[in-house]
């Protein structure tokens, strides 16, 4: 069975009328993908992108940056689309915790810093560039971050952001829910990617999905999403996860 890439994907669209779309942390393997899908949809007007890689000074640790580069973007909006694609889960070569003595109180605080605050802010400066009408704020989260679905334990400061990161997301959607109800807010789970991230933990991955098939699977998810009160959070099949 051949799998369908990402820019076959969207021969159908993402939206029904022309859009534009940013894609923050664009220069990592999942954001490249998400642009390079989107610029092949002739419906895109515009991608935008914006990461390190690109833009010197842009750092979501940075209050400062972060409402600097927004201000920077917001010529080229309003957009029907941004995604955030940051993050990270191996911090200055320490990786995920197994056990409580293996806790670290910078790693906790890098971990939220990274995970949870800066996403955090990139909401509160470039969720002002979503246009009116159907629009999607969408955010990569991960699996680990429900609470209600945890068997196995471990990676404490990881789950732990990225299950704050969730709540300031279904925070957010109840937000801008009130003044624009055609705004879809997304925690997207996109599943083990083949990519620096996952480089330590690829040995233990049955399926390690490539960038565009993964970025494939959540651009169908975006598009069979429906405006509803408060976020969605699902991963890159569509499935819908357990807060």
């Amino acid at each position: 069975m051949v799998k369908p890439t990402a820019a076959a994907v969207l021969q159908a669209s993402l939206f029904a009328r022309p859009y534009r779309a940013l894609v923050i942390g664009s220069s990592g393997a999942i954001g490249r993908a998400f642009v390079q899908a989107l610029q092949a949809d002739a419906m895109c007007l515009h991608v935008a992108q914006l990461s390190r890689t690109q833009c010197p000074g842009f750092d979501v640790r940075d209050e400062v940056a972060i409402a600097h580069h927004a201000a920077q973007c917001k010529a080229a909006g309003p957009y029907q689309l941004i995604i955030d694609a940051t993050g990270a889960l191996t911090l200055d070569g320490v990786g995920p915790e197994k056990s409580l003595s293996a806790l670290k109180q910078e790693v906790l605080l890098r971990n939220f810093q990274i995970n949870t605050v800066g996403p955090a802010l990139l909401m509160r400066y470039f969720s002002p560039l979503l246009a009116s009408g159907p629009c999607v704020y969408a955010k990569l989260s991960a699996r680990v971050g429900s609470i209600s679905d945890n068997a196995k334990g471990g990676w404490y400061g990881y789950r732990a952001a990225k299950a704050a990161l969730n709540m300031v997301l279904q925070t957010m959607a109840i937000e801008l829910q009130r003044k624009n109800p055609s705004t879809c807010v997304v925690a997207l789970q996109p599943g083990t990617v083949r990519s620096e991230l996952s480089k330590p933990f690829a040995a233990s991955v049955s399926h390690l999905l490539e960038p565009e098939e993964s970025v494939a699977g959540m651009l169908v998810a975006l598009q069979s999403l429906t405006p509803q009160s408060g976020a969605h959070f699902v991963d890159y099949k569509g499935e819908p996860i357990a807060w």
